[in-house]
């Protein structure tokens, strides 16, 4: 087993190198790495590219003759045909998250920022260059975000942000992805159906695209001077506009593919520099084909792909597709495109493609079959996987088929070698990117017939070893998610009849304010959790801090003149891994951390087993919260298909069986708090529209259960007690009738960043008769909302809605912020709430 779980993780530097001139696509072996040293920057580099001269590299090696050499890498045997789409950015222990956030607080230099950034790509190169990866990807790097990246690569910058040309630097790029104290960020969203989110480009027929960051060329030479050829990525042209919105003012009907012919001239720079510095393969990633696209939008994938066609003679082209089967029609499309050497697909969570390959694959292309699954943290099925490949290998041939991650590793943990203190059982069971990098490169090799033997009988050993496992089943747990099937587990009375019954008792005003659970988590807050994990502090100091804490936030609010209280959760660390370390069947990594968006980043508990809630995890806390305050404090719950989408989920049994058996645990805790006098009780759903799978063919079904999971939650509460629940960025409009048949009693939703797209569908004529707080300000960006903007919100709100249903909030928590952003933001709320009701009080 030793084998199969440890590896030194890479010495983050940036190494010398000898510079590869093999450009062939089926010999591309990798130089030896020679002699580590940090890789200084001319304190003038500020733009998002570093230049990186090869003769600079190679003075500083011969002024430092006295240090160490590396240990070369093996080039001795051909590199198999292993692929990587794409690897975790942040780094190992969050190295670039620390770096950004201390430069956006003007702790640190851009030049300390690229150099970190720098240590990141050398270390994650040569990881899979020791590795034996053969296509290594580069350009996968980003700051902020890889559609970013490319809005930067295209200029299309919004007016707004004051760029007049020239490489973009950091002032532009980080303010188009956070705001700054005068305009607000892009908006943000999902990438597909995982919790990463993208920013939105925000395109229209006056934009004028020009070539304004050279990132790509300059990371892939970057790599080259390294010693290491890798394969740049690029956000596939279609994909790219298909991913992006009208800009304000812009016609929503407004074609973002008829912009197709503005942006190709861009890519074609982009590939002939890559072409001149030495690339021998470029990947496009073109994600969207995986989706349901008319006629007209997959034309746009021919036309864009032969009106490339001849600047990409002379290089290797992959197009890359992941998270879902590619439909028939697009799959015809895709093997048919111009130029193209390869596709890749994602053979994890597109298991129907593989009918489609077997019905026919072109000849003579390559096929990148994404068999190693880049979603999840368990170890691969090495023999189910080399029984896969083998069976593609008589399709597409032996020298056509490339093993693959199913998508970018950046949906993945980085490094189990981390993971000191994981049960050795389950870890014996996981396999973070790290590993999945040996992974490929050990499939590669066994379909090369270079089987490592001793790899796959560890693989086989703890394949079995969880499979037979007595932690992973709970009798009573199943018998118990069993008995739900029959029932549709709805509250008693319509929503009108119990927002009536909670009026009465509640008495709150028109327009109640409130916020949606979190108040900002200080160093020192940080500070007292860490200690008392590590038994520095006792359990009675740390009770009687986070009290203290507790009593401030609830202080504020009153201060604040706040309606609806909030605890401000200082006992959590994260609205997920909080209750899973309470509940039976999660396991918890120390370093499992994953990229949400920008420099936040997610530690997804691992649900390895059934699960079950053995004691109360809130009432306590809910409770002391309530008794330091007359006005009404929520409890503050986090839901069952969050928790779900929100965990890396065992693979043994279908993903609703396990929500369905969460929701339960959640039941007893909703009763629980209602029973020891919380009132009004939220629970979250912020990650249900994150579920939804990408073919609408499937969508009915996640929804059903996803929906009925959250019912079962609340089924049990009387009439008096008021249920809510929040969502995050996402977007909902056509979902909106599975958001009413969850049956809240009042539902706080992401709207400011997205340009109130959610009133759109009341505009429409969906009636909507539960309580509903739409965000009034963005609490992901800096800046601080003044009354006025807050009550043009509010007044924009009430032309749609009712004014006995709205409440007013902010999008969403608050633990990111800093107080002396938080406490103005809130009081202008306020105020503008007040303002509005006493001009609605006037015009009655």
């Amino acid at each position: 087993m030793t084998k199969y779980m440890h590896r030194k993780p890479p010495v983050p530097t940036v190494l010398a190198h000898q510079p590869t001139t093999n450009r062939d696509p089926d010999s591309r072996h990798h130089a030896p790495w020679r002699s580590a040293r940090p890789l200084l920057l001319p304190r003038a580099v500020l733009s998002l590219s570093i230049p990186i001269a090869v003769s600079s590299l190679r003075e500083r090696e011969e002024q430092s003759p006295s240090r160490p050499p590396c240990p070369p890498v093996s080039i001795s045997a051909k590199r198999m045909a292993s692929h990587i789409v794409g690897y975790p950015r942040m780094g190992p222990k969050r190295e670039l998250k620390f770096a950004l956030e201390s430069f956006w607080d003007k702790k640190s230099s851009a030049e300390d920022l690229q150099k970190v950034a720098a240590d990141l790509r050398a270390s994650i190169w040569k990881q899979m260059a020791d590795a034996g990866i053969k296509y290594i990807p580069s350009n996968t790097f980003a700051y902020y975000d890889q559609v970013l990246d490319t809005t930067a690569m295209l200029g299309a910058v919004p007016p707004r942000y004051g760029w007049n040309g020239g490489e973009i630097g950091f002032d532009v790029y980080f303010s188009m992805g956070r705001g700054n104290a005068s305009v607000p960020a892009m908006e943000m969203t999902k990438w597909f159906d995982t919790n990463y989110h993208y920013i939105v480009p925000e395109l229209g027929p006056d934009v004028k695209f020009s070539y304004a960051s050279h990132k790509a060329v300059t990371e892939y030479k970057e790599a080259k001077a390294l010693g290491v050829d890798t394969v740049p990525v690029l956000v596939g042209p279609v994909s790219y506009l298909l991913l992006s919105k009208p800009a304000k003012g812009v016609e929503k009907t407004f074609s973002l593919l008829s912009l197709l012919g503005k942006i190709l001239p861009i890519y074609k720079e982009v590939v002939s520099e890559l072409k001149a510095a030495g690339a021998s393969w470029i990947q496009f990633d073109e994600p969207t084909l995986v989706m349901d696209l008319d006629s007209h939008k997959l034309q746009a994938f021919t036309e864009a792909y032969s009106e490339l066609e001849s600047c990409l003679s002379g290089v290797n082209v992959v197009i890359e597709t992941y998270f879902a089967d590619v439909p028939a029609e697009a799959y015809k499309v895709l093997t048919s495109l111009k130029g193209v050497t390869g596709f890749g697909f994602d053979l994890i969570r597109g298991t129907k493609t593989l009918e489609l390959i077997k019905g026919g694959f072109p000849s003579g292309k390559y096929l990148f079959a994404g068999v190693v699954d880049g979603r999840n943290i368990w170890a691969n099925d090495l023999a189910g996987s080399l029984s896969t490949l083998h069976d593609l290998e008589s399709i597409v041939g032996k020298d056509k088929l490339v093993v693959s991650t199913s998508c970018s590793l950046m949906h993945t943990a980085v490094d189990l070698v981390n993971e000191t203190k994981l049960d050795k059982e389950i870890k014996s069971w996981l396999a973070f990117a790290s590993q999945k990098v040996v992974e490929v490169d050990a499939l590669a090799k066994a379909l090369a017939g270079q089987k490592d033997e001793a790899f796959f009988s560890a693989n086989a050993a703890a394949q079995a070893s969880r499979k037979s496992s007595p932690r992973v089943t709970n009798e009573a747990v199943q018998k118990a998610a069993a008995a739900l099937r029959g029932s549709e587990h709805r509250r008693a009375t319509t929503v009108s009849a119990r927002l009536d019954a909670q009026q009465k008792k509640l008495n709150l005003p028109v327009l109640p304010t409130t916020t949606i659970g979190s108040f900002p988590q200080t160093m020192e807050l940080r500070r007292v959790r860490r200690e008392y994990k590590a038994k520095k502090i006792s359990e009675e100091e740390y009770i009687k801090a986070i009290k203290e804490e507790i009593n401030k936030v609830v202080k504020l609010q009153e201060e604040l003149d706040i309606d609806v209280l909030v605890h401000g959760e200082p006992e959590r660390n994260d609205m997920v891994e909080y209750f899973g370390e309470q509940l039976s069947g999660f396991a918890f990594s120390a370093n499992g951390w994953v990229q949400s968006y920008g420099s936040r980043c997610v530690k997804p508990p691992i649900i390895y087993g059934d699960v079950s809630r053995p004691k109360p995890m809130t009432v306590f806390w809910s409770t002391t919260a309530q008794s330091m305050t007359a006005r009404l404090m929520k409890g503050m719950l986090t839901g069952p298909v969050t928790i779900l989408n929100w965990s890396f989920v065992r693979n043994d049994q279908p993903r609703f069986e396990t929500c369905y058996q969460i929701a339960l645990a959640i039941k007893d805790e909703v009763e629980d708090l209602e029973k020891a006098g919380i009132n009004v009780i939220q629970i979250d759903e912020a990650a249900l529209r994150e579920g939804l799978p990408l073919r609408k063919s499937e969508q009915s079904f996640y929804l059903d259960w996803a929906v009925h999971s959250f019912r079962i939650t609340n089924c049990g509460v009387t009439d008096t007690t008021q249920i809510h629940t929040h969502m995050c960025y996402s977007h909902f409009n056509d979902i909106i009738h599975s958001i009413i048949d969850m049956d809240a009693d009042v539902i706080t939703i992401e709207n400011s960043r997205s340009d109130e797209k959610l009133l759109s569908v009341f505009r429409e004529g969906v009636k909507y008769g539960a309580g509903i707080g739409p965000g009034v300000y963005d609490i992901h960006s800096p800046r601080i909302p003044s009354t006025e903007e807050i009550a043009d919100r509010i007044t924009k709100m009430l032309a749609v809605l009712e004014t006995n249903i709205l409440w007013v909030n902010p999008d969403c928590g608050l633990k990111t912020r800093k107080y002396p952003e938080v406490r103005p933001a809130l009081k202008n709320m306020v105020a503008a709430a007040k303002l509005l009701r006493t001009q609605l009080a006037s015009t009655k």
